[in-house]
């Protein structure tokens, strides 16, 4: 039973993705040096699935297959740092390939879910991943703890694209 919900909750999820988008998308970045945004990154805040709303020490890992494709794993733990440990393992693919900030993010088969590299440093240190249809957002950073500057910096940035910020939660991360 709750496999089978699991599964009709990710499809609706998937089906968002389909929805209008507002007449303004969100620019990319010019250019994701793949092989350098390949690895962890923390996620510090954002505006959360259904399925990471309670997430602590949430952490995305990228890893670029030889096709082209890149292997997703994200990882949490579910109500606390000592609740039990979520992982997903959706699939990226690159869909703009002259910048490879487009990309498309597949759960389950044949959906794939928007996602764009909005923001990346040069350091390639802090993104934010955006979605045209501004219901899910995700400031993430190669360390567990931000500056507060830095993370104010990101916030606005993330308000600049659209984004309602109240909703915007700060995932816990240990330092």
């Amino acid at each position: 039973m709750r496999s089978s919900i699991a599964v009709l909750t990710v499809c609706l999820l998937c089906l968002s993705a389909c929805a209008a988008v507002p007449k303004d998308p969100i620019p990319t970045v010019a250019h994701v040096d793949l092989e350098r945004f390949m690895g962890d990154w923390y996620v510090i805040a954002s505006i959360p699935t259904f399925l990471e709303k309670d997430a602590y020490g949430a952490v995305e890992s990228y890893r670029l297959e030889p096709n082209g494709r890149i292997a997703t794993t994200f990882t949490f733990h579910k109500g606390s740092f000592d609740g039990p440990v979520k992982t997903m393992r959706p699939t990226g693919f690159v869909q703009d390939h002259a910048s490879n900030a487009r990309w498309g993010m597949q759960f389950i088969w044949p959906f794939k879910a928007e996602y764009l590299i909005a923001y990346l440093d040069d350091s390639y240190g802090e993104t934010i991943i955006a979605r045209n249809s501004r219901d899910y957002v995700w400031i993430m950073a190669r360390k567990s703890t931000l500056d507060p500057a830095v993370y104010q910096g990101l916030v606005e940035r993330v308000a600049g694209m659209g984004y309602d910020i109240s909703t915007l939660r700060r995932v816990p991360q240990q330092p």
